[in-house]
């Protein structure tokens, strides 16, 4: 538990400037600022694959979690359940590198 005290003077003791100019001000909403000249523009394909290939890959990474947690109640079957799931995210890493799906055109 956190003592009241240290709350209260890490509100007292900040050094934040209240001062705002410049970008600061401008709004920024998902990487594109409205104050500039922007000029709509598609997207390749290759950017929405790599960021298909990177939520698909980040997900099965944390299936990997639970079982590290728990690696030593589960034993000798963990252990191999482990090396399962790392052996078949190599092979589908691999498929997607031959394929090609990695290259930025």
């Amino acid at each position: 538990m956190i003592p009241a005290s240290l709350i209260a003077a890490s509100f007292i003791l900040a050094t934040r400037s209240n001062r705002r100019a410049g970008d600061k001000l401008i709004p920024f909403e998902s990487g594109v600022s409205s104050q500039t000249t922007f000029v709509p523009h598609r997207f390749t394909i290759s950017y929405y694959v790599t960021a298909m290939l990177f939520i698909v890959f980040d997900i099965e990474i944390v299936f990997l979690y639970p079982l590290a947690v728990r690696l030593d109640a589960l034993g000798t079957f963990g252990l191999a359940e482990l090396g399962v799931f790392v052996a078949l995210l190599a092979v589908a890493y691999v498929y997607i590198w031959r394929k090609g799906a990695l290259e930025w055109r």
